[in-house]
């Protein structure tokens, strides 16, 4: 049921003629309250989209009424006419809605440098509008997909009687900044947009910023989370957060097993660290090393370019006293091969990675996926 599955959300997904496939590209998700706060996190590129810039201003107050999300267009480096369309879609949606246009966020997803056709967005905000209805989630998740190839929903419901709803969309440029995809949650449990900010980021800090796909961030996008408060319970905010956090792992990795041309989803977990930093760097360290992310496309355990991936970063271990496992088997260890590599079976989509610095008790994972030729060919020729 995606986002509404919480009560008080409404969703629609409708196509305006914004892509050329003709497919869906507008979605509209409302909360109908009885409250509206807000929380999200954004990108860290420092080039912004206009979506963004304007995004930014709403959350900054704390209430959202409405999100708009198109595919089709980016909007992003199209200048004054590019931050008006973004602008126009806002106090359209605030006509049909009622609500100010202070409270409606704006997303957009696709090519860079391209103007999107105001007529057809705004025409599109109309129809999504006339089209919201309790079962809508479906189209509305359809509407934002790119390059994805499903449709990636998950839903969390407590004992206590509150839910929480996500749809995402993100199949390349998948990496932390924090968000390089978008993503809409919903909740009608009763809390305020400090305490929705609060457990976002703890969910965010181990879930989709925990997801490396191939190093690229993207301009446009963020995780938005927003509180209807009707099913009028008021949640233990550690108990909340659990939940999302479950809720972005899942959606994070539905996100990577979808990864433009991937035939791997490769878990790297660095163990036996000083400190969590040091872990998220060696295994982040791994996750970017194209020539690892090769081999394993080969199906190639070449546990030299992991090594070698591991001696570019600043983390504190000793080179000659750390041991790595794929999928099980140890394959060196203290500086020295240990197992045959012919015994690290790679013909199965997921791939365990275990590096292990013995030099402290703290851990982290990083979730890539391997280089393939798909990939190169799918990039190659995104815009023509």
């Amino acid at each position: 049921m995606s986002v509404v599955g919480p009560k008080g959300f409404i969703a629609a997904g409708v196509a305006a003629g914004l892509k050329t496939s003709g497919g869906l590209d507008v979605a509209l998700v409302v909360n109908q309250g009885p409250n509206n706060a807000v929380a999200a996190v954004f990108t860290t590129n420092r080039c912004l989209a206009n979506p963004i810039l304007w995004s930014k201003q709403v959350i900054a107050g704390g209430q959202a009424s409405a999100i708009v999300l198109n595919s089709g267009g980016a909007n992003c480096y199209t200048g004054a006419q590019g931050f008006q369309t973004t602008h126009a879609t806002a106090e359209k949606v605030a006509e049909l809605t009622g609500f100010p246009a202070a409270e409606i966020v704006v997303c957009s997803t696709g090519l860079i440098g391209e103007q999107l056709d105001r007529p057809k967005l705004l025409s599109g905000v109309t129809s999504a509008f006339e089209s919201l209805s309790e079962s809508g989630g479906q189209d509305a998740a359809h509407a934002i997909m790119t390059t994805d190839t499903v449709v990636k929903l998950g839903t969390r419901s407590s004992t206590e009687g509150w839910t929480l709803g996500g749809m995402a969309k993100g199949a390349g440029m998948l990496a932390p900044g924090l968000a390089t995809m978008l993503v809409v949650i919903t909740t009608d449990a009763v809390l305020n947009s400090e305490q929705l900010d609060t457990a976002l980021r703890a969910a965010t800090r181990v879930s989709f910023d925990r997801l490396d796909s191939d190093g690229c961030m993207s301009t446009n996008d963020q995780v938005t989370l927003m509180s209807s408060g009707a099913s009028q319970k008021t949640p233990d905010l550690g108990e909340f957060t659990a939940s999302l956090t479950e809720l972005c792992k899942e959606l994070a990795l539905k996100l990577l097993d979808d990864a433009e041309g991937s035939s791997h989803n490769i878990h790297i977990t660095t163990e036996g660290a000083k400190t969590e930093e040091d872990a998220l760097e060696v295994s982040r360290a791994v996750a970017r090393n194209n020539l690892f992310k090769a081999a394993i496309f080969g199906k190639d355990p070449n546990w030299g370019r992991i090594l070698a991936a591991v001696g570019t970063t600043s983390a504190e271990f000793d080179p000659y006293g750390i041991d790595v496992s794929i999928n099980s088997i140890l394959i060196s260890s203290k500086g020295e091969p240990a197992e045959d590599r012919s015994k690290v079976d790679l013909s199965g989509k997921e791939v365990q990675v275990v590096i292990d610095l013995h030099a402290g008790n703290l851990s982290a994972t990083v979730v890539t996926n391997d280089l393939t030729h798909s990939y190169v060919e799918e990039n190659s020729a995104y815009s023509s």
